[in-house]
């Protein structure tokens, strides 16, 4: 797995988070969190789909969530301060998480969130432990789908939900690279919406709720590569993000992947 954490680490990451927010214009002695949104939301639509899943997911304070593959913690943060609930982050770069715990604590939210660095495979946690398993944009790094899915199938308590918003493959073919979760086919595992809901069901889930957002996605995208560069924004993050965004974008639009928000449930 080291060859996707040396895709997402890069140097002095908070360092250039925090000049990207000044120059942006946000009051640095009293950040929140929108004004990360831009940047801490490194998934398709950013703050728009965290939002969305967290309504189809009917969070509330009580639920003890977990993010599997959290990056630099910008979910953990929304659910905490909008819902109240404690959010544990699990991520494999370590940066990252040493990056979420810098935001958290500059926007007043390190009671309600934890950053762990480590594998979603290995998952440092007891059996039934979470209300809520939420995974954005994590999978598509991992070849072991049964292995992924039935890691956050044992560390929901029974009646728990997973909520996830995710890419997979398209019926078209092969992609366009480089994209943001891999600069070649190396690291890159996407499988095909049936074959998903196969995997889903072999590790115990029933579904929910399930709604295709390929096409708002590639209308998200199709604004982004057009607009005028701005001071904050997932550049900040992601290295070539000029050639990845719109090799995305192509997929999208030539039918090579799709996007999909569910909420499934591991029985009572």
């Amino acid at each position: 797995m080291s060859s996707v954490e040396d895709h997402y680490t890069s140097s002095d990451l908070g360092d250039r988070i925090l000049a990207a927010l000044e120059t942006s214009g946000a009051d640095m002695g009293a950040l929140t969190i929108d004004d990360l949104a831009p940047v801490d939301a490194l998934h398709i639509r950013g703050r728009e789909a965290t939002v969305e899943l967290a309504q189809m997911a009917r969070l509330d304070a009580e639920q003890l969530v977990l993010d599997a593959g959290c990056g630099i913690g910008g979910t953990c943060r929304y659910l905490a301060a909008t819902f109240g609930c404690k959010v544990i982050g699990v991520d494999l770069t370590d940066e990252h998480c040493s990056v979420a715990e810098m935001l958290s604590a500059r926007v007043g939210l390190s009671q309600l969130t934890e950053f762990h660095r480590g594998s979603v495979l290995e998952l440092p946690f007891a059996n039934d432990h979470f209300d809520l398993v939420w995974t954005e944009h994590t999978q598509m790094n991992i070849a072991d789908k049964a292995a992924f899915y039935g890691e956050l199938f044992r560390v929901l308590k029974p009646g728990g939900g997973l909520a996830f918003h995710d890419i997979f493959a398209g019926p078209e073919g092969d992609l366009h690279f480089p994209v943001p979760w891999a600069t070649d086919a190396s690291i890159s595992h996407l499988i095909p919406i049936e074959e998903l809901r196969t995997v889903l069901g072999a590790a115990g889930f029933s579904q929910l709720a399930w709604e295709d957002k390929t096409g708002a996605s590639t209308a998200f995208f199709e604004g982004m590569v057009g607009a005028a560069p701005q001071a904050i924004g997932i550049h900040v993050i992601m290295r070539d993000a000029k050639t990845k965004i719109p090799n995305l974008l192509r997929n999208l639009k030539g039918g090579r992947v799709c996007v999909v928000q569910a909420v499934l449930k591991k029985p009572s």
